[in-house]
């Protein structure tokens, strides 16, 4: 977990995470999505981008002015180890990790960014939504957990621990920074991420529970890899491709690499947008613009 906020359990879901009320026609906020989600973005670079739409947005708050359109950062990291601001080393299972360490501004313990996993950054004006932490949380886990169940795998929370998880192994972290209610960091979803990178640290300071993604328990079954389906479809959404001709689907090469990869990303991305449109009820809008 990046942030020390309890969750509940999915039975008691409806206590933790409660739905926006309705919006007057015409009132729900836009978010400008900054989609590169197919790309691999050095972790300080999309570090540097957050610090960059937060300030621009606490500028204009402090001086009175009108806010900047907020902002939902989709991407893939090269592999990298990040510690929160309380953090300590002790969660770093080698003395020489082979991977970057950085250090950050969000809440919680160690944990690792690669490729394969979906990282979603929203910089957001609660005052938008609703001024409290807590649902903030709950929504951001409420989003993942949609995602996962769209792939029609059960997604749960665990009762004093932040995430989703399926069963007892986690396949979403979470952790944010707020600055005068707006938000940065956010939540990494394993997708097709290599499992074997998380032995390099104690992920989020959990010793006594695994790590999953979205790749081990949909391939055990053999649903694996996934292929978006219609525009108009709903509820679950996205379905197995078909098999390569000699082998397992998503065996061999490396983890979040090839062509089923990129085609279940782009799957578990488009179902990420749909339900953060309708937890957060926005108003999405892809944008290709310059950025820091």
């Amino acid at each position: 977990m990046f942030l020390s906020i309890a969750s509940v359990t999915l039975a008691s879901c409806a206590s933790c995470w409660e739905a926006l009320p309705p919006r007057a026609s015409g009132s729900r906020p836009t978010v400008q999505v900054h989609s590169r989600w197919s790309e691999r973005v050095p972790y300080n670079e999309a570090l540097a981008w957050q610090r960059h739409l937060l300030a621009e947005r606490v500028a204009a708050l402090r001086a009175g002015e009108a806010s900047p359109s907020d902002s939902l950062l989709l991407m893939q990291h090269p592999p990298v180890l990040t510690l929160g601001t309380s953090s300590t080393l002790d969660n770093v299972r080698s003395d020489a990790p082979p991977f970057e360490l950085v250090r950050t501004e969000r809440g919680g313990e160690v944990t690792y960014h690669g490729p394969g996993q979906l990282v979603v950054y929203p910089i957001l004006d609660l005052r938008a939504y609703k001024q409290d932490v807590h649902w903030y949380m709950r929504a951001l886990e409420e989003v993942a957990a949609r995602v996962v169940r769209s792939v029609g795998l059960p997604a749960g929370r665990i009762d004093g621990l932040t995430g989703v998880w399926i069963g007892d192994a986690k396949v979403c972290a979470i952790g944010v920074k707020l600055s005068r209610w707006v938000t940065m960091h956010g939540l990494a979803l394993n997708v097709d991420v290599d499992l074997r990178d998380f032995a390099h640290i104690v992920p989020c300071g959990i010793a006594d529970r695994p790590v999953t993604s979205l790749r081990r328990e949909l391939e055990a079954r053999g649903d694996w890899p996934l292929v978006a389906a219609a525009e108009d479809a709903d509820a679950s959404d996205v379905g197995p491709t078909a098999r390569p001709a000699g082998g397992e689907a998503g065996s061999g090469g490396e983890a979040g690499s090839g062509a089923a990869a990129e085609a279940s990303m782009a799957a578990v991305q488009a179902l990420l947008l749909r339900h953060f449109a309708d937890v957060f009820d926005a108003e999405l809008v892809e944008v290709d613009e310059p950025h820091v």
